[in-house]
């Protein structure tokens, strides 16, 4: 198996250290076209909106900003530092980021006093993988 060493701010990965860090770190997202990708699918607009506006508070944030194709039902999400022309770590941090807080569900089995989103279609918000 390819492994990596973790690298500067702004130095690139290569496709192969791309792909093992992906699998290890990041099994959702994949490479493609130069771009770390992750199709997030959601049970409509309102959370569509609420996974766009979560995606942008996070990038804002890290200053670092990823192009985003949304439609009614999904938020597909990409990476890549343009300055760099390539995945740095910067894409890695933002793109583990992202997924933390989106995927973030609480309830009995984290010990929370938060109970987390009704397993109910009226309720929905994402269709967690």
């Amino acid at each position: 198996m390819t492994q990596w060493r973790k690298k500067t701010a702004d130095e690139v990965y290569t496709a192969e250290e791309i792909e093992a860090r992906l699998k290890a770190d990041l099994p959702k997202w994949t490479f493609e076209d130069g771009w770390i990708r992750r199709k997030y699918k959601t049970s409509g607009w309102k959370a569509t909106l609420m996974v766009v506006n979560t995606v942008g508070h996070l990038a804002e944030a890290a200053w670092h900003h990823p192009d985003m194709t949304v439609s009614y039902a999904f938020v597909n999400v990409k990476l890549m530092n343009h300055a760099a022309k390539g995945i740095t770590e910067k894409d890695f941090q933002l793109a583990a980021k992202i997924e933390e807080v989106v995927m973030w569900q609480p309830g009995a089995a984290e010990g929370s006093a938060l109970e987390g989103t009704p397993d109910d279609p009226r309720f929905k918000y994402l269709k967690y993988d």
